[in-house]
């Protein structure tokens, strides 16, 4: 604001300037009242250094850690109308490890059991330690439905992630931690048959694949793109099936966020009386194809209700 105001005073003198001494001095630059158009010389020194000053102005970051800090409830953001697609910055390349060995993924996100399954089961030994995976300020500990033993990490570019099935939880709401902090323990509180840890990455409350963002395949920790857009597509479980890796098709442009909206699948839901051949004539697929990209069997009985991706 002082700038701003700088840069009007330096404007009013120059022009000022200008009247008095244009007898004498050739200048480029003319003020038109008529036209409501003010043209100021750059080379007065001092619009010269008001306007460098201007232009090194950074717009301020998005203060995230202030919006919607609520520790009581684990999604702050259920009343907020979310705008796709969504644009999530890094200024990582690499993420930390959230357990200390070999990562090990158990059941991925996507449709499971007749629901959603939001995040990624990881492999651990109950005891485990359990790793934030970057710098940011705890913003939810507590027990959760389903989750059992829960930590919610917010950090600085607006992402959440949580560590969920823990036996002990080692930190508390509010603390600032750093990435590769141990926030707890591993263990099978909750819904969980056999030790593991379940990760969820949130956006604005928002259940993102944790792979479209985070590649796990080996222990190079890598963050996939310092920018990335993401679509419905990778925040909607019954796209995607747990029990196969899904094919990660990264948008790192807005442009190719709205691109890549344009060709996604669709997904039915089955109606009563549906047989895969209905389906298949409706939408000009195989039987097989709809096999494969749903893991079932020709043979399959089809529930009302369930949800069937069909690539055209």
């Amino acid at each position: 604001m002082k700038l701003l105001y700088l840069f009007v005073c330096t404007c009013l003198i120059s022009i000022t300037a200008y009247s008095q001494t244009k007898d004498s001095v050739s200048v480029d630059t003319a003020v038109k009242i008529d036209t409501k158009a003010i043209k100021v010389n750059p080379a007065f020194p001092a619009v010269s250094i008001t306007l460098q000053s201007l232009q090194h102005i950074e717009t301020p970051k998005k203060d995230w850690i202030a919006e919607n800090w609520n520790t009581k409830v684990f999604n702050p953001y259920k009343n907020i109308k979310k705008q796709y697609p969504l644009q999530i910055k890094f200024d990582d390349s690499t993420y930390a490890s959230p357990i200390p060995r070999k990562k090990v993924i158990t059941s991925r996100y996507g449709w499971r059991n007749r629901r959603p399954h939001n995040g990624i089961d990881i492999d651990l030994i109950t005891g485990d330690r359990v790793m934030s995976m970057f710098d940011g300020v705890v913003r939810y500990v507590n027990y959760h439905s389903g989750h059992g033993k829960t930590v919610v990490v917010r950090h600085f570019n607006g992402l959440e992630t949580v560590y969920a099935h823990l036996s002990k939880q080692l930190v508390k709401v509010n603390d600032t931690v750093q990435k590769g902090q141990i926030i707890g323990a591993g263990g099978t509180t909750g819904n969980a048959r056999g030790s593991h840890l379940h990760l969820e990455v949130l956006y604005q409350g928002i259940p993102i694949h944790p792979e479209y963002v985070f590649d796990f395949s080996n222990e190079d920790n890598l963050i996939r793109s310092n920018e990335i857009w993401v679509t419905r597509r990778w925040t909607s479980a019954y796209r995607h099936n747990s029990k196969r890796k899904s094919k990660i098709e990264l948008c790192t442009t807005e442009e190719e966020a709205i691109a890549s909206k344009a060709e996604e699948t669709k997904v039915y839901t089955v109606r009563r009386g549906d047989t895969l051949s209905r389906i298949s004539n409706k939408y000009n697929v195989s039987i097989a194809r709809l096999c494969k990209d749903n893991s079932i069997r020709r043979t399959s009985t089809l529930r009302v209700g369930q949800k069937l991706i069909v690539k055209q």
